[in-house]
């Protein structure tokens, strides 16, 4: 057996040494790179790719994630801060809905889930009201944090505490909420008053006023119901509401002035301000249904009469002296018959009531000015717009500016109404004529088409010269090769072996190449 794998081996030796060192070396590293390549693709292949299953997890839902995929034997990879999980690409989508199913990913809330799996038997009541509020403060923070543009929220809410007395139990709740926003994303104000109906809505007695919400910088998000909305929002808002305005009401006279004077004949610029001061006020009003004679409702009458009648009494002694009598009262002096009478009315009327809460509208124009130009009938004479036609627009437009002040609680006269409004005549600056611009247009799009085809043409002869080099090239790569003409050497007419040699030297200093091809010549007829 030895000297089998001997003679193997002295045969694979000799095979071995029958090459250069160049091709051994070159063989060598053929078989290492193969090697290397073979090696490096089965790792890529037997390598797991992760991917990322969650991210910005509270640690209470990252602690209950982990121990799921240790319990499911699943690898992963946690990230430094514990709040980003990677798990093999292909089960990511197993494990979300692993997760969800479990209710494993609760955003750092546990929401009424806490009351599924424990019994409520055997606790007192103040740790069942402290489960409970914890529950809806969990149940509002998976709310708010459902929003596409808020990565987590805190919700403190604090309940009014049941008393025996009605003021106690009258008492209001209130919630505070931090949102911590992801990067880029601002909330806007429809979005504040959802979240602002969401709390309110989920919490009993619990109105608007008594929430607050801020932001992870501290700022505050008001409720536009409330009367409170963000600066930023508030800016744009107002703008807006101004630009409204303003755009409508230049619409609205570039509209009737254009139909009057033509539609390229007028240019119209306004310019307003307005106050979005809110006030509020409440009215009471007192008054007689019966505006006639000022008297109210009669509701209740109640009517009286008394009458006495008195026979007349005897002679009494002396006033005052007796020992039952109380000195200085009078006592009956007189005879004979007397008789009174008294009588009472008492009417109840009923008059109108009448309480009203005014709040004024916070959007009231303060100021306006509009400044209209009207080119003239005759385009370089601003002295053919008529005085009239100038007056009867500078009324029109006085009288939208009067409309418009109307509830600035300022009385305007008419001069300075009149300064508000300006009307000029100027001719304006336009482009060239119609058939001059579709002339430069047509001369324009001529150019263009003459300078494709021209472009097209030098195309074509560049393909045409091209192809035609090729098909040479071909042409001469297939054509035959010419046999080579060797030189002769007229032997026949030399006279002398100096003449040949002199001939055959010449031959190899000019023409080398061709002196060895005559010498090989020589050499293949021997």
């Amino acid at each position: 057996m030895n000297e089998n794998l001997l003679q193997y081996w002295e045969k694979v030796k000799q095979y071995w040494n029958r090459y250069s060192r160049t091709t051994k070396i070159t063989f060598i590293a053929t078989v290492f790179l193969l090697v290397l390549t073979a090696a490096i693709i089965s790792f890529n292949l037997s390598k797991t790719e992760y991917s990322l299953a969650f991210t910005d997890l509270q640690p209470s839902d990252a602690a209950s994630i982990k121990n799921y995929l240790d319990t499911a034997k699943i690898p992963y990879h946690l990230s430094g801060d514990g709040k980003s999980i990677e798990v093999p690409t292909s089960e990511v989508a197993n494990v979300k809905l692993a997760v969800e199913s479990q209710g494993l990913n609760k955003n750092g809330s546990l929401g009424f889930g806490a009351f599924s799996g424990n019994s409520s038997f055997g606790i007192t009541d103040n740790e069942f009201k402290v489960k409970y509020l914890n529950a809806v403060q969990g149940e509002l923070q998976q709310l708010i944090n459902s929003n596409q543009g808020i990565s987590s929220s805190k919700v403190l809410i604090t309940l009014p505490e049941d008393g025996p007395f009605l003021k106690q139990q009258q008492e209001q709740a209130t919630a505070s909420v931090v949102l911590q926003l992801k990067p880029g994303y601002t909330m806007d104000q429809p979005k504040i008053d959802t979240i602002y109906n969401l709390v309110s809505h989920s919490v009993k007695n619990l109105p608007l006023e008594n929430i607050t919400i801020s932001d992870q910088y501290g700022e505050s998000l008001n409720s536009s119901k409330t009367g409170g909305q963000t600066a930023a929002n508030l800016v744009t808002s107002q703008a807006e509401i101004n630009n409204q305005f303003r755009n409508d009401l230049q619409k609205n006279i570039s509209s009737m002035l254009g139909t009057m004077l033509g539609r390229d004949k007028v240019i119209v610029s306004v310019f307003s301000t307005m106050n979005f001061d809110q006030k509020k006020s409440k009215e009471q009003l007192v008054s007689a249904p019966n505006q006639v004679d000022q008297r109210g409702l009669e509701i209740s009458l109640q009517e009286a009469t008394e009458s006495y009648q008195n026979d007349g009494a005897t002679n009494g002694g002396v006033p005052g002296t007796g020992t039952t009598d109380v000195p200085g009262y009078p006592g009956s002096s007189g005879s004979g018959q007397s008789n009174s009478e008294k009588n009472s009315k008492t009417v109840n009327y009923e008059v109108n009531r009448i309480t009203n809460d005014i709040i004024s509208t916070p959007y009231v124009v303060k100021d306006l000015s509009i400044n209209v130009g009207i080119e003239p009938p005759l385009k370089d004479d601003p002295n053919s717009l008529t005085a009239e036609t100038k007056a009867a627009v500078q009324a029109a437009l006085v009288n939208i500016v009067r409309t418009a002040l109307a509830d600035n609680k300022v009385t305007y006269t008419d001069a300075e109404l009149q300064q508000k409004v300006t009307v000029f005549a100027h001719s304006f600056v336009r482009p060239a004529d119609a058939a001059a611009t579709k002339t430069a247009t047509y001369l324009t799009y001529g150019g263009l088409a003459l300078a494709a085809l021209v472009l097209g043409v030098i195309g074509g002869l560049i393909l045409r010269k091209r192809k035609k080099a090729a098909q040479q090239l071909e042409e001469e790569l297939n054509m035959p090769a010419a046999k080579a003409e060797l030189p002769t050497i007229d032997i026949e007419n030399v006279t002398n072996d100096n003449q040949v040699r002199k001939q055959l030297e010449t031959l190899a200093k000019k023409r080398p190449e061709d002196f060895v091809n005559l010498l090989r010549t020589w050499l293949v007829d021997e």
